[in-house]
Parts: structure tokens; sequence; C-alpha cells
């Protein structure tokens, strides 16, 4: 089992809090009502939506991954995706992040632990930068409210910090892509003299997520994760407005994609396994902005939750027992030198 850290304890204690907050002045019964009398087939439309955009983030890994790993095979990619998604949702302090990419190393010994966690780095990259020109475009289009607040901020306050921390993160990549060299220097300059026997092992751990970095110099794969990404974050509002229809919101299209940014940016804070109480209170933040009344919003974002939650969680734990995996194998995945330890099951164990 996998310790409750004080991060992880922070982010439960949040989530409860915020589902309160996000429950609150509703009465369930009328919530339950709402599901109730929701159309079940644009429900089942938003689920296989939902489900969908996680083959998406799959195959958009393998560009992602070319320079260390070329050509991986989709299931090698997919199978990783799946158990990170699944572990994210049942296991508190965002360890899906790390199971994906211990996963991933047992699939295939050409990517190594640091590699990964450089690829996934870059994925959550071009996710903030998709979802950020989205709500820009969302806020563009005529059905958006020229007076909308969001948490007492302008809607626009909200879409420019979020577009500042993009750039500072991209800039800092670039410099870790770009200039690898001077970057180990100063590292190896202040460990020597803090910590000197980490020394070799960190320098090591920062050349392979240089490396894993190193898509960044592509101008033609920096546009093919790019076009991916769109796809991904376009379906992921497809599911969403699906969800509109099954519970009777009349909302556009781009009302989806303003959402999802909402959402996206709030579960940047730490929250419980699954993001529960953290999605509830960002889907009723994002929609009353366009007039739903709290009763609607809240229906819409149980419905969608759960059946957005069900389908890779129980897909992910598959995968996760057919690798034969356990949570304490994935706390233990980075070692000082930025490989993976060894496995307690042979290698060669893999999902059908």
């Amino acid at each position: 089992m996998m310790k409750l850290d004080w991060r992880g304890a922070l982010g439960i204690v949040l989530s409860i809090a915020l589902l309160w907050w996000a429950l609150h002045g509703i009465a369930f019964g009328t919530v339950w009502a709402t599901l109730r009398g929701s159309n079940l087939l644009f429900w089942a439309a938003s689920s296989a939506a939902a489900t969908a955009v996680f083959p998406l983030r799959a195959r958009r890994w393998r560009p992602i991954l070319d320079p260390v790993a070329p050509n991986l095979p989709f299931g090698v990619l997919w199978r990783p995706t799946a158990i990170g998604f699944m572990v994210t949702n049942v296991v508190p302090a965002r360890a899906g992040e790390l199971a994906r990419a211990y996963a991933i190393t047992r699939e295939t010994p050409r990517v190594t632990f640091a590699a990964a966690i450089a690829s996934i780095a870059v994925d959550r990259l071009f996710d903030g930068l998709v979802v950020l020109s989205l709500i820009l475009v969302a806020m563009l289009a005529p059905a958006f409210p020229r007076d909308a607040h969001v948490g007492g901020q302008s809607a626009t306050h909200w879409a420019v910090a979020g577009v500042l921390v993009m750039v500072a993160l991209m800039a800092v990549l670039y410099t870790i892509v770009f200039f690898p060299a001077w970057l180990i220097r100063v590292f190896e300059i202040v460990v020597r003299r803090l910590a000197p026997r980490l020394e070799t092992h960190g320098r090591t751990a920062l050349e392979a997520f240089a490396q894993g970095l190193s898509v960044l110099r592509s101008p033609r794969r920096f546009v093919t994760i790019l076009g991916w990404a769109i796809a991904f974050w376009l379906m992921n509002a497809l599911s969403f407005w699906f969800g509109f229809k099954a519970v009777g919101i009349d909302a556009p299209f781009s009302a989806a994609l303003f959402l999802q940014g909402v959402i996206a940016l709030g579960v940047a804070v730490p929250s419980s396994p699954g993001f529960f109480g953290i999605f509830e209170t960002f889907a009723r933040l994002g929609l009353g902005v366009y007039g739903v009344v709290p009763k609607d919003a809240v229906s819409w974002a149980i419905g969608q939750h759960v059946l957005s939650f069900i389908p890779i969680t129980l897909i992910g734990a598959w995968y996760f027992a057919k690798l034969g995996l356990h949570l304490r194998d994935i706390k233990s995945a980075e070692t000082s030198d930025g490989e993976v330890a060894e496995p307690p099951l042979a290698r060669g164990t893999k999902p059908a």
C-alpha cells in the first residue's frame, strides 16, 4: 500500500470541503430527479467519448517518445496510459503519473524512468497549451457572456494568468532542451557542495530528462503532437457537450471548451483520488458563467464524473493486474540513478 502523506491528506480534506460547497443550497432529491429523468442515449455517447480520449492520449505519446524509443507499438503506449489514469482515480497525491512512467518501463526496456517522466512533462505541456487556447476560443465566441466572472475574478484574468504560467513553464523546459550542459554544470556545482554523493546519480537523471524533452527540438514533431492534443481535447469537450444534452442544459459547444479548461485548471490543486469535489465545484463555477442554475450544473457534474470515471478505472485495473504490478512497486519506482527497480515478477510478464 502507498502511505498517505500530508499532501494526500490535504487533498482529501480540500476535496471534502469543496464537495460540500458544490452541494450547498441544493436538495439532493432534485439532483437525483434530474439524473433519473436524463437522456440515457446522450449519457452513453458522453461516456463513450470520455473513454475514447485515453486511446488518443496514448497515440499522442508515440511522437513524444520517438526521440528515445522510435515507433513504439500502440499497445505498449495504451496499457501504461490506462494504468496511469486508473491509479490517478484511486490513489492520492497524483501517483498516476509515476504509475504511467513505471508501467511503460515494464513494457519496454527502451524507455528509462527518467525519459518517461520527461515525456509526461511534455505531454502535460501540450495539454496546457491546447486547453488555454480553447478557453480563449470559447471566450471569443458570440455565446460567451461579456461580463463573466469566475471565483470573483474576470474570466479574462484567469485566462491571462494561465497563459503566463504556461509561458514560464515552456521557458523552463526549453532551457533544459537547448542548454542541458549549462544546467547540468550548475547542478554539479551546487550538489557537489551540498550533497556530493548525489552528483553522479543526479547528473545521469538530468541527462535522461533532457533527452526525453528533445522532441521539442523538432518542428514536425511539435506540430504532430499538437494535432493529437487538439483531437484529444475536442473529443473531451464533445463528451461534456453530450452530457449537457443528457440533462437538458442548453449551452453551446463553446461552453464545453470553456468548462473543460476551468476544470483542468481546478484539478491542478491538491485533491482526493479522482478529483471528487474539485470537479463538481469547478463545474458549478464554470457553468454558472453561462447562467446554468446550480442544480443542473451539479447534476451534470455528478453524471459526467461517474460515467467518465468508471470505464478507464476498470480498464486500467485489468491491465494493472495483468502486468503484475503493485502499488508499492510504483512508490519505489524512482531510484537514485533515475532508473527503475526490477519488479518482483519476471520482466517477461506482460498483459495479453
